[in-house]
């Protein structure tokens, strides 16, 4: 089963700090994302394996935009 990871609030992509295909567990940081002025982490949800990254460094993205997807 498929868990999709979502950006809680709009913002910039500031660094992205796994690859498709690595082991994550629940509580590990994905990403950093910048909003409002403040840089705020991004963690996984679940343990599993990063399938899909669906943005890049630098992209802006909306509230509830999917962000990774973890099998």
């Amino acid at each position: 089963m498929s868990t999709e990871i979502t950006a809680p609030m709009p913002g910039k992509v500031a660094k992205i700090l796994v690859s498709v295909g690595d082991k994550v567990t629940e509580d590990d940081e994905l990403m950093t994302l910048e909003a409002m002025k403040m840089e705020n982490p991004i963690f996984s949800t679940v343990s599993g394996t990063v399938k899909e990254i669906r943005v890049k460094e630098g992209d802006s993205v909306n509230a509830d935009q999917v962000l990774f997807v973890i099998e």
